[in-house]
């Protein structure tokens, strides 16, 4: 695949390689880019003689600059292509790019045959080829290459193999097992350098960077950093996140973000990131990251070419030819200019005063929901919808779940608190889920605005209580009296932060206005559309309210 158009008054740039890693390398062909590839059959080379017929559309132009990745067959077929053009044209009007920029192989294992060219190819004629459309010489170009291939490197990971069309997959390889992933996985299937199991996103950046950027590591450092890969502000870098093949857009946003995070804290400057679809390995559940190191602020490369001026390769030179416009439909155009990535804040830990007790605390609350079922279910039967005390009991059963788990500890409040937000709006469900989740969301950070975050006391528990109501009331118009469960947790919010030493008080008022809850019209809710006159004769309290002070009631006994 070439373009139509080929001009003569500069120099161009051909890549290639076996199909199946599309857009690489056919949808890279266009203006800014290549001006040229040559595909072979699935994760093969294309012939010699393939090269040379793209070579002889490019025979009247300023010379070409040949970009390939390092893989056997594809340095051979075009090095010989490259070869005979030089001996039947006499010409020294072509030359050749090798990218190996995968770190996996380390440099024991990869001594002869080299490392592994992967998507660090594609900034290399990115960058090259937005050079050679400003009409640079062939020398120039290619040492620009030769540059950014020397200064990237790149890691992926994959999920599963892919699987080749009209193929069965093969038993050369292992499966990979569904808790597992493999780090350094190639883009024909080859194996990686070792499995691990899957764990949490940021986890697993923090496994793969260290790889990429180590200067310690005798086998795998191979860029060069200019610290020891923990802290650096003088390490200027483009980073690239790479589809494999079958990762969802939102997966790759968060990629980028960890990524970013990561080079952030280790204070890398990461002047441009694109993230996408560049050089994929068909439907392979994977991704990988390259990195290219840009020289130093103010430190230009010094480059001596024979019969032509000194070439100052620096780091705003390589910027600009990366946000260069190129016009072909496998590059994406992004922002350009320095991305900006925000640490966070980190999550207040804050441990109750008495980790044991809050456990028990809960326990005791889940305990009494579950008890009071038949109950509830029996008041919201006659005035609601009757699913009321299930959808308690299914809260309360997820969250000794976690507890047994030790997903909740007592020793950090508010990731304690978060679990079980994200517990009850997971297993209760409905209105009742969405507004104890978004209670306990809101109490959460109540704690974490303590001023005394290493132990909570009863003052600050009644802040974060009153904090939390007060949230809750952006998202309910029911206020008390109401005949729904803010009546009692209002109650008990009031009460418990006028006396917050005093929490037998905060509960006995929550009892109180669930009682009363017999005498009042429904106001919200589902009972709210039970006939009013029906509702005076059940002579029952609101069954929502009722598990208000059940639980609350439970985790009274324990704590007095």
């Amino acid at each position: 695949i070439s373009l139509k158009d080929l001009s003569k008054d500069r120099c161009h740039l051909i890549c290639g390689g076996g199909s199946g890693h599309e857009p690489s390398h056919a949808g890279f062909v266009g203006s800014g880019m290549l001006s040229a590839a040559v595909c072979g059959n699935i994760f093969a080379s294309p012939n010699s003689q393939q090269v040379t017929n793209c070579l002889e559309k490019l025979q009247n132009s300023k010379g070409v600059l040949i970009v390939v990745k390092n893989y056997t067959g594809d340095v051979l077929n075009f090095g010989i292509a490259k070869e005979r053009w030089i001996a039947r044209r006499n010409t020294e009007g072509i030359k050749m790019v090798i990218v190996g920029d995968d770190v996996s192989v380390g440099k024991e294992q990869g001594k002869l045959a080299g490392r592994r060219g992967l998507a660090g190819t594609v900034l290399v004629y990115k960058i090259a080829g937005a050079l050679a459309a400003q009409g640079s010489s062939l020398s120039h170009v290619h040492a620009v290459a030769q540059f950014v291939a020397d200064h990237s490197a790149t890691i992926g990971v994959g999920f599963d193999h892919c699987q080749i069309p009209g193929t069965q997959i093969s038993k050369e390889h292992d499966t990979i097992g569904s808790d597992e992933i493999e780090i350094g996985m190639g883009i024909h299937n080859e194996p990686g350098y070792k499995r691990q199991k899957i764990t949490n996103l940021n986890q697993l950046i923090s496994n793969l960077m260290p790889v990429l950027t180590s200067t310690t590591d005798k086998d795998r450092s191979f860029l060069p950093f200019r610290t020891q890969g923990s802290s650096s502000k003088d390490n200027d870098v483009i980073l690239l996140i790479n589809n494999l093949g079958s990762i969802s857009e939102l997966e790759m946003g968060a990629i980028v973000k960890s990524t970013g995070t990561w080079l952030l804290e280790k204070s890398f400057q990461v002047k441009r990131v694109i993230s996408g679809t560049f050089m994929t390995s068909l439907d392979m559940s994977g991704f990988s990251i390259s990195l290219v190191l840009l020289p130093p602020i103010n430190e230009d490369v010094m480059i001596d070419i024979a019969g032509e001026p000194t070439l100052a390769i620096s780091a705003n030179m390589l910027l600009d030819l990366f946000d260069a416009p190129a016009d072909c439909p496998g590059w994406k155009s992004g922002y350009a200019g320095q991305p900006s990535f925000s640490k966070g804040k980190d999550r207040h830990k804050s441990a109750a005063s008495d980790p044991e007790l809050f456990i028990k605390a809960v326990q005791s609350a889940c305990k009494a929901l579950i008890a009071a079922e038949p109950e509830i279910t029996k008041y919201d039967t006659i005035a609601g919808d009757g699913d009321c005390g299930q959808t308690l009991k299914n809260g309360a059963e997820g969250i000794l779940e976690a507890i047994s788990q030790e997903k909740i500890k007592g020793s950090n409040l508010v990731s304690d608190l978060l679990q079980i937000s994200e517990v009850v709006n997971r297993d209760m469900g409905g209105t009742s889920g969405g507004l104890y989740s978004i209670y306990f969301n809101a109490l959460a950070v109540g704690i974490g605005k303590s001023k005394n975050t290493k132990k909570i006391d009863s003052q600050a528990w009644a802040e974060a209580s009153d904090y939390a109501l007060n949230t809750l009331y952006k998202y309910t118009r029911a206020r008390s009296p109401s005949r729904t469960l803010i009546d009692p947790l209002s109650a008990f919010v009031l009460t418990f932060t006028l006396t917050p030493t005093e929490f037998d008080k905060a509960i006995e008022a929550a009892k109180e206005s669930a009682e009363n809850t017999i005498y009042l019209d429904a106001k919200a809710g589902r009972a709210s559309y039970v006939d009013r006159q029906k509702l005076q004769e059940s002579q029952v309290p609101d069954a929502g309210a009722w598990g208000v002070w059940k639980l609350l009631e439970a985790i009274g006994q324990v704590i007095n």
